[in-house]
């Protein structure tokens, strides 16, 4: 499990920045996207470009989560740091709340992070076979497949 940390003694200037897993295909498809969602309010750069701006955080730490770092020097660790990026993109998305609100969803979050991020090539491959390959762009495949699985029940219940 990653570990989680509340603030850095060295916080990045004017915006904050989201730190991530520049080897990551799963992380740099997501935070292509939240780029675009975010329109330049977050800087999102690799742990292997800013590590050594934050020394008070462990690059081993870094490789196990990603981490949005506010102008305050507020830390926000694993699904927290992606429930702050879509905060920043929409005021109204209720993650970070709940994030901190209910120890119920911070643990769901937090393990279901921690089990993606230890099968990250896996949930990629699903990513785009549900998604396309495309992160500017969705193509949403999942939908034909919900469609074949109706069916496939449909005919297998004809067929008792």
């Amino acid at each position: 499990m990653f570990q989680k940390f509340d603030t850095t003694k060295f916080p990045p200037e004017n915006k904050p920045v989201l730190v991530w897993d520049g080897d990551c295909g799963f992380c740099k498809y997501w935070v292509t996207r939240w780029e675009m969602m975010t329109k330049g309010q977050v800087r999102f750069k690799t742990y292997q470009e800013v590590a050594s701006d934050f020394p008070d955080i462990p690059i081993k730490e870094f490789k196990k989560a990603s981490r949005f770092i506010s102008a305050k020097g507020f830390i926000y660790s694993g699904p927290d740091s992606a429930y702050m990026s879509y905060y920043i993109a929409n005021k109204k998305s209720p993650w970070h709340q709940w994030y901190t609100s209910y120890s119920w969803f911070t643990k769901l979050s937090d393990h279901g992070y921690n089990f993606i991020a230890k099968h990250r090539s896996f949930f990629f491959k699903l990513t785009k076979a549900f998604l396309g390959s495309n992160p500017h762009s969705f193509t949403h495949y999942w939908l034909v497949y919900l469609v074949c699985l109706v069916l496939l029940f449909f005919l297998f219940l004809k067929f008792l």
